[in-house]
């Protein structure tokens, strides 16, 4: 996956796989999901310079950002220090840093997967108290994902959601469920064309799309307190799914290896009925010169057990260091990243989905984006990939054994027992 998902891009150079390396040892000043201690007490008036750590700029909307700030705030300057656009080292830039200690990373930008893993460690500034944030206009899964043990860790600043494009000149009316797609795929084998696709290569975009279907059937890899909880039937209809349609044709046998860009390009050359991705395709699909389907597409949320399914919420969350030395900068500077007009900006400029509902509403901003519906009924019914300080250990014991599950190499209940077995063993569960 992207490091940033955009909702209409101007490339697509990129795409990557979001590949976590090991959580880094040590603690912070804060006792994991508590939110005590003395450095998260610490420096909660401090005012001054700060600086704001994110990977590449893509989207090109950070420096107009901090430039606007910096005119406002002559005397509490925001410095931008531009990480990479590889998501497994900008992580281990920050691993460093709050190891480290170190002040000099006021404001950080982390992806949504990352929220728990850092609070736990007591690296993240709680934003309660004197560091409250005002989440109340925002999407709530975009909350629940910078949220680590009913405390508030960061603030959402830009999400995303899966989306289902499908062909609409060969499907007048979207399937509303998997059952109801699946039935469909009659229509694909008759225009000699597959029928379905995701991401199915062992990456992180794996874990997305399997995570989806086995949430989207009513189960869920880690239960409310964390622990593993795939030995159900629901999960096993939910990966049972994508298994028997792997098997059955219905998901051709090329979609093994797909990642965001192959799948993208498949549906765009006309190869595929139906395909899962995010909102980028969308401008790709109707504008680039060898698409197909431009005059075709159609666009629903992702289809579910009785409605929508349940995407894998998509985004990024901005938050404070608990060594920064000017938390109360960099609480205003939080509150200015997620302002309506910063979000608006995101969005119009940024081409990146904004955290605040009323937008999604915006006359002007649907006139020139107008999946936004669509898209925000995907946010709303979107569930985080597992929410844990173990992440990298969850996702490989779920690319490894989905991935082997849907290529027939394990049976489905097997493959749902051996990742139980590793992500417990690697301390998951405890």
């Amino acid at each position: 996956m992207k490091t940033r998902r955009f909702l209409l891009p101007a490339a697509t150079a990129g795409i990557l796989a979001l590949t976590l390396s090991a959580c880094g040892g040590g603690g912070g000043g804060t006792t994991g999901g508590g939110g005590g201690g003395s450095d998260a007490d610490a420096n909660l008036d401090g005012r001054g310079p700060i600086t704001y750590v994110q990977g590449k700029d893509n989207s090109k909307v950070v420096r107009p950002l901090v430039d606007k700030w910096n005119a406002a705030h002559p005397d509490e300057k925001v410095t931008f220090k531009e990480q990479t656009d590889q998501a497994d080292q900008q992580h281990d830039d920050l691993v460093q840093h709050f190891q480290a200690k170190g002040a000099d990373y006021d404001v950080v930008d982390v992806d949504v997967v990352w929220t728990a893993e850092f609070a736990a460690k007591g690296w993240l500034q709680p934003l309660k108290d004197k560091m409250t944030l005002d989440t109340s206009a925002m999407l709530k899964p975009t909350v629940d994902s910078a949220t680590y043990k009913g405390t508030l860790y960061a603030a959402p600043q830009t999400s995303d959601g899966g989306i289902l494009y499908y062909r609409k000149d060969l499907v007048p009316t979207a399937p509303k469920t998997w059952d109801e797609m699946m039935g469909m795929c009659s229509i694909a084998k008759a225009n000699n064309i597959g029928c379905y696709a995701g991401q199915f290569s062992k990456y992180e975009g794996l874990t997305v799309n399997a995570s989806e279907a086995i949430n989207s059937s009513g189960g869920s890899v880690l239960d409310k307190d964390g622990k593993p909880s795939l030995n159900t039937a629901d999960a096993k209809a939910g990966l049972g799914n994508l298994a028997k349609a792997y098997a059955d044709g219905n998901i051709p046998k090329e979609a093994i290896t797909y990642k965001e860009e192959e799948s993208r390009q498949a549906f765009q050359d006309g190869k595929l009925l139906f395909l899962r991705n995010w909102p980028y395709v969308y401008n790709l699909a109707t504008t680039e010169g060898s698409s197909t389907v431009k005059d075709k597409l159609g666009m629903a949320a992702l289809p579910g057990k009785s409605g929508p399914g349940a995407s894998s919420l998509g985004g990024h969350n901005i938050a404070v260091s608990v060594y920064s030395k000017n938390k109360a900068t960099a609480l205003d500077f939080l509150k200015f990243m997620t302002s309506e007009e910063t979000e608006k900006f995101y969005a119009t400029q940024g081409s990146l989905a904004p955290v605040l509902s009323a937008l999604y509403e915006d006359k002007d901003l649907v006139a020139k984006l107008p999946y936004l519906p669509v898209l925000k009924t995907s946010i709303e019914n979107a569930v985080p990939r597992p929410v844990t300080p173990f992440y990298p250990a969850v996702t490989k014991a779920i690319q490894e054994n989905a991935y082997s599950a849907i290529k027939g190499e394990k049976p489905v209940d097997t493959a749902l027992s051996d990742m139980q077995k590793s992500i417990e063993s690697a301390g998951a569960g405890s």
